[in-house]
């Protein structure tokens, strides 16, 4: 039984992955197993060019930044389950948690954090009753969110990025991935508002 799962190995997703990462070794997140589906195929990072992000070389591809992402979370923090070439084919509640089914397998996790793209191919069986246009992109683009307050869709239930109904920016997208995981490390911390931050 994983604790969280995240689908989408994108900003959203890397950027959550890597903050629940950073909070394993606290007390409060001993025992908790964390994963992540590292699809990556269809984020808008593959064709990304950045020369407006603070903190990135401007000229920075985004396909580079997938790359390194997942190289990061792999180095820094290898206890985070990196699951590669599955893609998700459906979500299902159970009574403690998400039975999460790929083309591959089955996981069984109390929390799901879904950071996939805002495009209408999204077709994760048990999504269906969340999808909605997208309240922040051009009506002609088809763009959809999984309606949500505070990134939560449901109990335990969990999305980031652009799904979450914000602009696909990339700052915005990773903040929303942060976001998500500072609101779990928060659960974990008995409802103790938490963070990570690295110092020297």
């Amino acid at each position: 039984m994983l604790d969280t799962l995240i689908i989408g190995g994108g900003a959203a997703g890397l950027s959550c992955a890597l903050v629940l990462g950073s909070g394993l070794k606290k007390p409060f997140a001993e025992g908790r197993k964390v994963a992540i589906i590292t699809h990556q195929k269809s984020s808008h990072l593959q064709n990304a060019l950045f020369n407006n992000v603070l903190g990135l070389k401007p000229g920075t591809l985004g396909k580079d930044i997938l790359i390194e992402g997942v190289q990061q979370l792999t180095q820094l923090y290898p206890e985070v389950l990196q699951i590669e070439n599955e893609k998700v084919n459906g979500i299902s509640k159970t009574t403690e948690g998400f039975l999460v089914t790929t083309n591959k397998k089955v996981y069984n996790t109390k929390r799901v954090v879904v950071a996939v793209g805002y495009t209408n191919l999204l077709n994760i069986d048990g999504l269906e009753d969340y999808i909605k246009p997208h309240p922040r992109a051009a009506i002609e683009k088809d763009r959809i969110w999984l309606e949500n307050t505070d990134h939560l869709i449901d109990d335990n239930l969990y999305v980031a990025g652009t799904l979450a109904g914000w602009r696909s920016q990339f700052a915005i997208a990773s903040g929303s991935g942060a976001h998500v995981a500072t609101d779990i490390l928060t659960l974990w911390n008995n409802g103790k508002q938490t963070k990570v931050h690295d110092k020297h």
